[in-house]
């Protein structure tokens, strides 16, 4: 590079630094837990299919800091599918991790967050979602798609067996979290988790109540058509309930849905009953449900290659260039991000070194330049594996 491109870069330097600097805290420091802590409840608020997700590792954490106080931070952070479903009110800390050899799905994300007045905020996150294939063995349960018609039917019928042994509450099916098989001597055997919601039947076929007290639970059930058993764990409804004289009972009392009750009516906003009749996505036929993949694109500059299932936009910062070396190659630059980034738009994900802090006096523009690197104690430990 000729010395007018030298003093160029280093000048954009200059003024980058002089409004931002990045920090690199240790992935195990508390600052980096409150954050990764706070992204992992924000993307469970944002994940309404399947199953909560529990923090496992953090993988990197930057500080973008300006003067004016204004920090930003940016996680990659790997969570795990737990067995809590997202309408199961019970506390993320009692949910247990799915184990590998039960197909673990896990989620890996970047977010980014501010923080305002004293709290973690996510402004932005990018996520893929994937099973795990490790520690499978021959005989062991396979997962099918979410739209496998075999499997499907099993559920339902299963759901009948479990609508015999009920009184005056008849269930459909609300959702299907996940179906798998196991070849035996006997044949296929199955097993499902899904979730089921209050239904009226007056008609055939029943519909579903779009009801916010409406009952649901969860129910696992494992056999065969013919031969099978099936448990249905019911959730109790956690929201408000407004009385005949419309005054708003505690919030955070615990009320068991009743139908039957007159007293009550629904909130003024009820959560929308989504009912699962196949895979989210037939085409692809997946076997699990996916994290929220992508918010707010447009930040998306900050976010790096953890998410492949959207586009992404590397951030791009001026590298330090020794005038003595030689011109670096551009296609040997880009080949690492296209490895990482999307199919979408790999184009746009050449990944260029960020500089944490280099002093460089202005009238040593044109002298060789040695980083100084703040090497992180990253990634993190693993909380589960």
């Amino acid at each position: 590079m000729n010395t007018l491109g030298v003093t160029v870069v280093l000048g954009l330097l200059l003024g980058v630094w002089a409004q931002t600097n990045i920090e690199r805290p240790q992935c195990d420091s508390p600052e980096a837990e409150e954050a990764a802590l706070a992204a992992q409840d924000y993307l469970n608020a944002q994940h309404t299919h399947g199953y909560k997700y529990a923090l496992n590792r953090i993988e990197d954490i930057k500080v973008y800091t300006k003067p004016d106080g204004d920090n930003t931070y940016k996680l990659e952070i790997e969570l795990l599918e737990t067995d809590c479903h997202v309408l199961d009110p019970t506390p993320l800390a009692n949910c247990t991790v799915r184990p590998k050899r039960m197909t673990a799905v896990e989620g890996d994300c970047d977010v980014l967050l501010k923080r305002v007045g004293g709290v973690m905020t996510v402004t932005a996150f990018k996520c893929k979602t994937e099973e795990s294939t490790e520690d499978l063995c021959l005989g062991c349960h396979t997962l099918l798609p979410l739209n496998d018609t075999t499997a499907l039917d099993f559920v339902h019928t299963s759901l009948a067996t479990f609508n015999n042994m009920t009184e005056n509450v008849t269930y459909a099916v609300m959702e299907v979290g996940r179906m798998s098989s196991q070849v035996v001597s006997g044949g296929a055997i199955y097993s499902a988790e899904y979730v089921v919601v209050e239904a009226n039947c007056t008609d055939d076929p029943c519909v579903p109540l779009n009801d916010a007290m409406a009952a649901r639970g969860f129910c696992t059930t494992r056999g065969s058509s013919i031969d099978h058993i099936v448990d249905c764990k019911m959730f109790l409804t956690m929201m408000p309930i407004i009385d005949a004289n419309s005054t708003v009972a505690d919030a955070n009392s615990t009320v068991a849905a009743d139908t039957n009750s007159t007293a009550a009516a629904s909130p003024a906003m009820p959560p929308m009953v989504h009912i699962h009749t196949g895979s989210l996505s037939p085409k692809l036929g997946l076997r699990y449900h996916k994290l929220t993949t992508l918010q707010d694109p447009e930040l998306s500059g900050f976010l790096s290659s953890e998410s492949a299932e959207s586009s992404e936009v590397v951030p791009v910062a001026p590298a330090v260039v020794d005038a003595a070396a030689p011109a670096a190659d551009p296609a040997a630059d880009a080949a690492p991000a296209a490895d990482a980034g999307s199919d979408s738009d790999s184009s746009n994900s050449a990944e260029v070194p960020v500089v944490v802090k280099i002093d460089v006096p202005v009238a040593a523009a044109h002298a060789v330049v040695d980083p100084i690197v703040v090497v992180p104690v990253c990634p993190g430990r693993k909380i589960f594996f």
